[in-house]
């Protein structure tokens, strides 16, 4: 009878204290614990809700009298407690699914390589301005579970990476989303894309006839991967920005164009989207997409198509100096957010790139990179990858190991009309907290020039 409803939750942060907060207030024992210190701000929030937690280890024999275990997205399989935890064969699940047994919300879920924190933040923007009841949690935000402890929603938009995925046993999203797939955290997955692509399809896992799945018709893995499912219980709605659909949405010429049936559609002009760039086409179809299939009316739609604003560290302009323009995309963790960068960024492009490796192709961007731009920064403790995949095609390279240096060398690269663009394709932990941190550093640097 101890073991009885007793939930453990690996990870003392974001995901982690809000899943131990509902499981608290759902009357059920819980106890967490973290291998490395707890940050304060998380510690309090345990210690407030008289929630038993430890730091700096897994004791293992706590652990595993666990009914159930909650593990934080960043913990891999490959990592010794979790192991222990597979061979007694207890259940393990992540903060999404635990969250979604105590909602009655229609779930909106947003995955993809690249894309997700705009068309989530896109969506919840259209749904904020037609009057509904929606909170914007998951990979962006406040934890899912923190937010339904608080209180439920009509509808919650949820950003999900594949981490997240990965957990993700009978949770359900009502509206599926599936942006473009390609290979990332490659490091996590054996350096298979298969194995990553399983883990983002894990998104329309549980969808019945009354679910919808909307997505990128333009990507051949996601194509590919669709043609293999045996059963599609879920209303498919495909996207392009290539080609015309007969239901959808999709670019001609110079307008989006959505439709679902002759009651819902309509026709907006390119020129009036909120941002610029083939990839916020694709954003701006995806929302827009969601936001009729909730039967939101088309005015609405079009205003909020027309008003957002961009989320920060994703092509955030900063601000200008004699003339040079620095732009803050730190966001831009893997290669293929780095090419929509290049794509939509002019020619004269002094590049600020680097950080960990996590087994990036940096085939796609020779061509831009060659063509746009003119001095590429190097800024991180091993730059290697970058010179041997850019050495042909950029002719000053240098190597920073700081935000401040990297700034000033780039600026001192640069002339009057070119931009400095701040592009890592890497992820950010080897000099910084995160993306965020890394985005902020390069503001401050900016700014002090």
């Amino acid at each position: 009878m101890a073991k009885q409803n007793y939930i453990v939750i690996l990870g003392g942060r974001e995901s982690g204290v809000g899943a131990a907060i509902l499981a608290k207030k759902q009357g059920l024992r819980v106890f967490v614990s973290d291998y490395e210190k707890i940050p304060d701000e998380w510690k309090k929030q345990l210690i407030n809700n008289e929630i038993n937690f430890e730091e700096g280890q897994h004791t293992l024999t706590e652990i595993l009298k666990a009914t159930e275990i909650i593990r934080s997205p960043g913990i891999p399989d490959k990592s010794k407690v979790i192991q222990e935890i597979r061979e007694k064969n207890i259940p393990i699940i992540g903060e999404i699914e635990f969250a979604g047994r105590y909602s009655k919300a229609k779930m909106i879920c947003v995955t993809g390589s690249n894309g997700k924190t705009t068309t989530v933040k896109w969506i919840y923007h259209i749904l904020k301005k037609a009057g509904k009841d929606v909170a914007l949690k998951g990979n962006v935000g406040a934890s899912l579970s923190a937010a339904i402890a608080e209180r439920d929603r009509e509808y919650f938009v949820v950003e999900l990476s594949s981490f997240q995925l990965e957990d993700m046993h009978k949770f359900r999203a009502h509206i599926a989303i599936l942006l473009n797939i390609t290979p990332d955290h490659l490091d996590r997955y054996g350096y298979k894309i298969e194995n990553y692509i399983k883990a983002k399809f894990r998104i329309i896992r549980n969808q019945t006839s009354a679910d919808y799945f909307i997505y990128n018709t333009d990507d051949t893995i996601i194509l590919k991967e669709l043609k293999k499912l045996k059963s599609k219980k879920m209303k498919l709605i495909p996207f392009s920005v290539k080609k015309k659909l007969n239901k959808g949405g999709f670019v001609d010429n110079t307008n989006l164009i959505f439709n679902l049936n002759p009651k819902q559609n309509f026709i907006m002009p390119l020129t009036t989207l909120a941002l610029d760039g083939i990839h916020n086409r694709y954003n701006a179809l995806a929302s827009g997409l969601t936001s009729l299939v909730q039967g939101i009316g088309n005015p609405e739609i079009k205003e909020a198509l027309m008003d957002f604003e961009n989320v920060e560290h994703r092509l955030e302009p900063v601000c200008k100096v004699h003339g040079i323009e620095f732009i803050n995309d730190s966001k831009a963790t893997n290669v293929d957010s780095v090419w929509y960068a290049l794509e939509c960024t002019p020619r004269n492009i002094i590049w600020i790139a680097g950080g960990v490796d996590k087994g990036n192709d940096y085939s796609i961007l020779t061509n831009l990179v060659s063509k746009k731009v003119k001095a590429l920064v190097c800024l991180g403790i091993d730059n290697r990858p970058i010179h041997d995949a850019f050495s042909k095609f950029v002719s000053v390279m240098v190597n920073t190991v700081s935000m401040e240096e990297a700034v000033k060398m780039a600026y001192h690269l640069s002339d009057k009309g070119d931009t400095v663009l701040l592009s890592p394709a890497c992820s950010s932990f080897d000099l910084f907290e995160n993306f965020e941190d890394r985005g902020r550093q390069f503001k401050t640097a900016v700014r002090q020039l």
